[in-house]
């Protein structure tokens, strides 16, 4: 059985290193779900679980021959036979009581044949948002943040970073580098790139949309039964009553098969099948029916947070307590208002997931490069001013305010300014009268 499962055991691996580009929500999507497709996918191809899919009765025709006659021949089930009110608990299984071709009215399947190239297909089909979205983010969060997840212990590291397997812990210098990196990227991304986040709203959005046609498409492929399958499904398992499954999972079929006899006459074979590939299709497709209907009430709630962000995300407070969510930890609101206050939407959500991925600690100074390079007129945070106060204000007094300040990146920082730019020097002639006293 492990065997058979192998292909989708690396969608299943626990990663330490693996870089968070999206939300819960997103990975119900393209993770869970389309892993959970490929296994229905793989038991309905698998014989070794349920034997034949088809096994067939008949007097005067070869088995082989007629199995698989009626499975690539929709069989069918008798109408009349599928009534609550005939059906009584203990007697023939329904739909294959006597049938009349001239008046009864029969219910042909077919959709056994398919549902492995639909449930694939499917699986296909919630991947592709997660796809589309790591294309358009191009690989960017990952750049900034592969290696940092360990930094924690980069105070104990210097200037020799530490490799644990496949984990690389960097050294301090290492990680102080890295920072500047990300502030210089962060800068950068406030001018160029501004789709980043409605690229995210996009694919969230799809997910939804791609979920409702998958049920829509669900509903047609079993005949409009899947809607109410689940309850129905419950129900008739605690009744006596004919139970919807039989209906659309019948068990038991009939085949009609011609073959000319040894006269020449045409002879027609009424065909008792038993359709073993619906005790598993039966249960999948309950199972995937309580799934959807969890993952529509997790993704709407999902898109409701996203609508919440689009309009909340300037706001400190809703902020705050955002980025506390995504990893726990405390933030100095002074710098992470002076931040926000220069962020789009896109810039917030690039700070979001920075923040799912890096520690505290590290987090803590990004936000504080970033806030050295926003002036806050309250606050006069203005780094330069500071730098180019020289004797007017003790240097004391700039590291008691900006601790870090010579660790301070300044190179390659398109919004550094200075408040007062300085006066060109004006030249001043002589006086004529002081022209005589010069020495010749």
């Amino acid at each position: 059985m492990l065997n058979t499962f192998s292909s989708v055991r690396q969608y299943l691996k626990f990663d330490l290193t693996r870089v968070v580009i999206d939300n819960f929500v997103f990975k119900l999507h393209y993770r869970w779900t389309f892993v959970m497709l490929l296994v229905a996918t793989l038991l309905i191809t698998s014989r070794q679980y349920i034997g034949e899919h088809i096994q067939c009765i008949s007097d005067g025709v070869i088995a082989p021959v007629i199995n698989t006659f009626c499975f690539f021949t929709p069989t069918f089930t008798v109408v009349r036979d599928l009534n609550h009110t005939v059906f009584r608990p203990g007697s023939e299984p329904p739909g294959i009581g006597h049938y009349d071709a001239s008046k009864d009215q029969i219910k042909r399947h077919a959709y056994y044949q398919w549902v492995p190239f639909v449930l694939f297909f499917q699986a296909l089909c919630f991947y592709v948002p997660h796809f589309l979205w790591k294309k358009w983010e191009g690989g960017r969060v990952k750049a900034l943040v592969f290696g940092l997840k360990m930094v924690g212990l980069t105070r104990y590291l210097k200037n020799d970073s530490l490799r644990i397997g496949k984990l690389n812990i960097p050294s301090m210098a290492e990680a102080e580098e890295r920072i500047k990196d990300i502030r210089r990227t962060m800068i950068d991304r406030m001018r160029l790139n501004q789709s980043w986040g409605a690229h995210l709203v996009f694919t969230e959005f799809l997910n939804l949309v791609n979920l409702l046609l998958q049920i829509t498409w669900t509903n047609r492929f079993l005949g409009g039964q899947f809607l109410d399958l689940g309850p129905k499904a419950i129900k008739g398992r605690w009744s006596e009553e004919l139970s919807v499954l039989d209906i659309v999972f019948p068990k038991v079929t009939k085949c009609r098969f011609h073959k000319y006899g040894a006269g020449g006459s045409l002879q027609d074979h009424d065909t008792l099948c038993v359709m073993a590939l619906n005790i598993m299709n039966e249960k999948i497709y309950t199972i995937l029916w309580f799934w959807y209907a969890f993952l529509l009430t997790v993704t709407v709630l999902g898109l409701i947070w996203r609508l919440l962000t689009l309009c909340l995300y300037r706001n400190l407070t809703f902020t705050r307590w955002s980025l506390y969510w995504a990893k726990p930890g405390r933030l100095d609101e002074k710098e992470l208002a002076a931040v926000i206050d220069k962020c789009n939407f896109s810039n917030w959500m690039f700070l979001f997931f920075l923040r799912t991925n890096l520690s505290e600690f590290l987090f803590k100074k990004v936000i504080y490069h970033l806030a050295s390079e926003f002036p806050n007129p309250e606050t006069d945070n203005d780094i330069n001013a500071y730098r180019d106060m020289g004797a007017s204000t003790s240097s004391s007094t700039v590291k008691a305010r900006y601790p870090d300040i010579n660790g301070l990146d300044t190179v390659d920082a398109p919004l550094l300014h200075q408040r007062h730019p300085a006066t060109p020097p004006v030249s001043v002639l002589p006086d004529p009268s002081d022209m005589t006293k010069m020495p010749v």
